[in-house]
């Protein structure tokens, strides 16, 4: 397979179609299963034909960040990827969320602080500042995102392929609302993640590269360039504040907010579709 070969239509349906059915199937793809995407636009050309594919209304949005080294060749500093209907998980206080890892494919969870938009954005408007992003929203809550692919290499790969596969997006577990946070500092919202009962990250929304609004600000933009605006209701990741941590089926995570509580998850295998 010639990987360098310039990606077409045709490219990015047949890709994203092996990719949504290996979601729906709970298969590992050991391998992309096409010409690895290049460019931004060329993963969200994926990222689009599998939205369609996939079914479901989109409720929000994941933000995750791009690394440095990534950034300087595709010029932008964050990707998005949707997060679909049924896939937002709100456990009750203390409650336990669950997580379906692909057998044999990639899995992680991701302290998350989480923005729901609060009035639908200007279709026609593509750059937010940090202000006009905050007038906006709603409320402030913290969450998990649940990170998973088919791909088990998908980040090695590179943030075009990361993008055409849903942003590495699974889902995402609520947790309480942080009331008063546009008087917070940032260094007041910070949160621990542990799997298996071991510390495996500490950070908080001083970790998010320009802060917390500078991610939404990101998603507001990029979503309505591609013909997505936010709407009233809708969620909004801003980034892995501790960091990304693999995880498997079996394992168990907890993700501590401090005075907002905390997020627990278990990890099972998850269980497709029949061909």
């Amino acid at each position: 397979m010639d990987k360098n070969a310039p990606d077409t239509g045709a490219d990015s349906a047949a890709i994203a179609r092996q990719l949504v059915t290996a979601r729906r199937r709970a298969q590992a793809l050991p391998e992309y299963p096409g010409s690895l995407p290049r460019t931004l636009e060329e993963g969200y050309a994926c990222q689009d034909e599998a939205i369609a594919l996939w079914g479901r209304p989109v409720v929000g949005w994941k933000v995750g960040k791009i690394p440095a080294d990534w950034e300087a060749r595709l010029g932008e500093e964050r990707l998005v990827g949707p997060i679909f209907e049924g896939a937002v998980q709100a456990p009750a206080a203390n409650g336990v969320g669950s997580f379906a890892v692909i057998p044999g494919g990639f899995a992680a969870v991701e302290a998350e602080f989480v923005f729901r938009i609060g009035a639908d954005a200007p279709a026609d408007k593509t750059a937010y500042t940090a202000d006009e992003a905050a007038a906006l929203v709603d409320a402030l809550m913290v969450g998990v995102e649940l990170a998973g692919s088919p791909l088990p290499l998908i980040n090695v790969l590179g943030p075009p392929i990361v993008v055409s596969d849903f942003g590495n997006n699974t889902g995402l577990i609520l947790g309480q609302n942080v009331p008063g946070w546009r008087r917070l500092a940032a260094e007041d919202l910070t949160c621990e993640t542990f799997i298996d009962g071991h510390l495996v990250g500490e950070g908080g929304a001083a970790s998010i590269s320009g802060g917390l609004l500078a991610a939404l600000a990101f998603a507001l933009a990029r979503c309505a360039s591609r013909g997505y605006p936010l709407k009233k209701g809708m969620l909004v990741t801003t980034g892995a504040a501790t960091g990304i941590h693999d995880i498997v089926a079996g394992q168990r995570s907890r993700i501590s907010f401090g005075p907002w509580g905390e997020i627990q998850c278990n990890t099972v295998a998850a269980q497709g579709e029949s061909a």
